[in-house]
């Protein structure tokens, strides 16, 4: 396949070329084959395919919610060619035979995949770190759904697990002692985000990663969602990710979510929000996942203190971003890097990330001229709603993983119309294709040489500004 005329993310005009599994050449006026598809890719965005680190596909055990052909579906309609699910499964993803179940299962997928180990009081590290594990967690320092929620001395054991084995340690930083209890004896909507406080968030980054650093080891901070978390961890030398709710979503519109705005962590104040998106744009977040966590509307239509945790967005978050590219707010270098180049670096996935010669051809390619409204019913997760209904979005007019068309549309339909075609479940373990491959951790060197620029987070981070203590009310 030969992509004509693209528009790279830092805005050069090349000829992209796939062949097989990877990226041939990149370069101007390549000569076309007459045994090769050409695609005119005038006036479109050609990009990295999104590195989802953060999805619960909900298989095994609540395949009604989600399973491994609608997730991955409506990944590659949103242009996330890799995706890494959580362990909080059932049975939770703690030990050889829970992970082979899911791997099993994971066979269904059309985009490339992870499959994060669990962290519980039975786990067992041996078995499960026999297995070509993508990384430990999220580990639980607070309880969400699955009911995964740990103790300190169990955290220090996972650390020097993972340490031992070269693995990186996701963290659901919450401190349950700080939660403010007497938001229980409300029953709105928003008594959700009072009870589970930014304080307790930013106390449990700031112990995770002080922990982490008296061991001379390192830990990604899942789904921060205040500004004091993200600017913990920038401090800390950790990394961390925003979740597109976190960025766009904020208490103010629990009067329209009602209980489907319950999550964790919760949103929070409109003031906290935008000073998330400005750590976002800035550099200081390293990246965004999704952390996609499916529920029926019916599951989540009930009360505060009973309805589930999460709201589905593996779909929306690229083009939410890429919508957000046109007005100005965010440059394409800057999705890049969030959505592609950072997960590859600091998950250590050398041949994906980027748009060069030798990598894996994740590809998505975007026309930012045309936005469509964001619909429940055109989506393809078994998740029948979302967050952002009617919000304007760049969605995916192509998609590949690895060279395969796993998505396409007519330029002229909306998403979810009838041109959509699929491809086949091509979808493969990341790290035992990495395994296959030769090591390869040599990935910073590799993009040198290749002539790629990188972007040091550290350079960009802004100076940490300290949060005034979150509201019990509105």
């Amino acid at each position: 396949m030969l992509f004509r005329n693209a528009t790279l993310a830092d805005g050069r005009r090349r000829d992209v070329r796939v062949s097989g599994e990877t990226i041939a050449a990149v370069g101007e006026d390549l000569g076309g084959r007459e045994d090769e598809r050409t695609v005119d890719a005038t006036g479109k965005r050609l990009l990295p395919g999104m590195i989802d680190a953060h999805v619960h596909f909900r298989e095994p055990g609540d395949s009604h919610k989600e399973d491994w052909t609608t997730g991955s579906t409506s990944a590659a309609a949103g242009g996330v060619t890799t995706v890494v699910d959580q362990p909080n499964t059932s049975p939770p993803t703690v030990d050889g035979a829970a992970f082979d179940e899911k791997a099993t299962l994971a066979a269904d997928s059309l985009v490339d995949f992870g499959l994060n180990g669990g962290v519980t009081a039975d786990w067992d590290p041996d078995s499960l770190l026999d297995r070509d594990v993508f990384a430990l967690g999220e580990v639980f320092l607070a309880d969400s759904t699955g009911n995964m929620g740990i103790e300190e001395p169990l955290f220090l054991d996972a650390l020097a697990e993972a340490d031992a084995r070269d693995v990186t340690v996701t963290v659901h930083a919450e401190d349950a002692s700080l939660f403010n209890v007497s938001a229980q004896e409300r029953d709105d909507a928003d008594a959700w985000s009072a009870y589970r406080t930014a304080r307790a968030e930013a106390a449990a980054v700031a112990r995770a990663c002080d922990v982490a650093a008296e061991r001379d080891t390192t830990i990604h901070v899942a789904h921060t969602s205040t500004p004091r978390g993200i600017d913990i961890a920038a401090e800390s030398g950790m990394t961390c990710e925003v979740t597109p709710h976190h960025m766009y979503l904020s208490r103010n519109d629990l009067r329209e979510l009602d209980t489907h705005g319950r999550m964790n962590p919760p949103l929070r104040r409109e003031k906290r929000r935008q000073r998330v998106y400005d750590r976002v744009v800035d550099g200081t977040v390293d990246m965004i996942a999704t952390d996609h966590a499916p529920h029926t509307a019916a599951e989540k239509d009930a009360e505060i203190w009973d309805a589930p945790s999460g709201v589905p967005g593996v779909e929306t978050a690229l083009p939410l971003l890429l919508a957000d590219a046109r007005t100005g707010d965010l440059t394409y270098e800057r999705i890049r890097d969030l959505t592609a180049a950072n997960p590859a670096d600091v998950f250590d996935l050398p041949n994906k990330g980027a748009v060069a010669e030798g990598m894996d051809a994740d590809l998505v390619l975007v026309d930012p001229g045309k936005t469509h409204p964001i619909r429940a019913d055109r989506l393809h997760t078994k998740c029948d709603w979302t967050p952002f209904e009617g919000r304007e979005a760049v969605f995916p007019q192509l998609t590949l993983v690895r060279g395969s068309v796993v998505y396409e549309r007519d330029p002229d339909d909306r998403p979810g119309g009838e041109s959509e075609t699929l491809g086949d479940a091509v979808g493969r373990n990341v790290r035992t294709a990495a395994e296959n491959a030769g090591d390869g951790r040599e990935r910073d060197a590799d993009r040198l040489t290749r002539g790629e620029e990188t972007e040091s987070i550290a350079d960009l981070a802004a100076e940490v500004v300290e949060e005034r203590p979150d509201d019990d009310r509105r």
